[in-house]
């Protein structure tokens, strides 16, 4: 292994991105729970910092439900300021948009509010305050909407790389790209080399979710493979295209594939090299793909 990945992954407290299980009421109606609160984080050895969390975690856990499914989110507010969730990403109702004062009362320090709506497509989308947004979303408090399946490619033939109708790819992840306030630049809540590496086989495919939610562009960019862009904000492309650096802006999701055909421990960064790396090495955006 390259000596720059010879402490990678460095241990650290913490693993945002995590499922979170809904209760299922009755009616068939999942309800998930958020707590709006103040946590410390580790976003790598050593650096620790008071971060803005849904559920004490950057990201904030994963909701993922299926189409046709009604939920509620309940958001309990354990900050020192008002509160709101906005759905980026999610068509709702007027009321559920999550845009305080405009579709709703701000949600005070102490209280309770409970979003409520169906969802009948498939989305790929995301969740964050919009009340001092520029604030709460720098400082950790973002996380992955997803609704229905990953929208993959199957049974295509792109400049001549054929993707197998009964294509599964061994991993789905999710990365959400940050840059700002006390995470800083990071790959789902943590900088290299905390970062996790996506470890697979050799002829594995995998499927990996860009969601945007720094202040900054970020041209994330693979070594050796080309990544297969299968949909734009969770759309997919009847004509999907292979890039070598794809450039992800705010708020943008986009999902892509790549077939890992060749062994080895392969760079995965933000291609704004300031972003992954200074005068010391490698940091904050940089993880790699471990092929085995």
């Amino acid at each position: 292994m390259l000596a720059s990945f010879s402490t990678f992954p460095a241990k650290t407290k913490g693993l945002g991105n995590q499922p979170l299980e809904p209760v299922v009421l009755p009616d068939g109606t999942k309800q998930f729970e958020l707590t709006a609160e103040i946590a410390d984080w580790e976003v790598e050895p050593g650096r620790t910092v008071k971060a803005w969390t849904y559920n004490g975690t950057v990201p904030a856990p994963m909701i993922k439900v299926d189409v046709g499914d009604r939920v509620q989110i309940i958001l309990h507010n354990h900050l020192p300021v008002n509160q709101d969730i906005h759905w980026h990403g999610l068509e709702t109702p007027f009321a559920m948009d999550g845009v305080a004062p405009i579709t709703q009362e701000p949600i005070a320090p102490g209280a309770d509010f409970t979003y409520a709506f169906s969802v009948d497509r498939p989305y790929m989308a995301m969740y964050h305050p919009h009340l001092h947004g520029q604030m709460a979303v720098p400082n950790g408090m973002f996380g992955v909407f997803q609704v229905g399946d990953t929208p993959i490619a199957k049974g295509v033939t792109v400049n001549n790389v054929n993707v197998p109708a009964d294509v599964k790819p061994a991993v789905d992840i999710p990365m959400v790209l940050n840059d700002s306030g006390v995470i800083g630049f990071s790959l789902n809540g943590k900088s290299f080399p905390a970062t996790a590496p996506i470890v697979v086989n050799e002829g594995d495919w995998v499927a990996v979710t860009y969601y945007n939610e720094g202040l900054m562009v970020h041209p994330m960019h693979l070594h050796e493979f080309p990544q297969l862009v299968t949909a734009e904000d969770g759309f997919p492309l009847e004509s999907p295209y292979w890039v070598d650096t794809l450039l992800v802006a705010p708020g943008q999701r986009y999902t892509v594939m790549f077939h890992a055909t060749q062994k080895g421990t392969w760079a995965y960064h933000c291609h704004i090299l300031n972003h992954a790396e200074k005068a010391t090495g490698m940091f904050g955006m940089v993880t790699a793909v471990v092929v085995q």
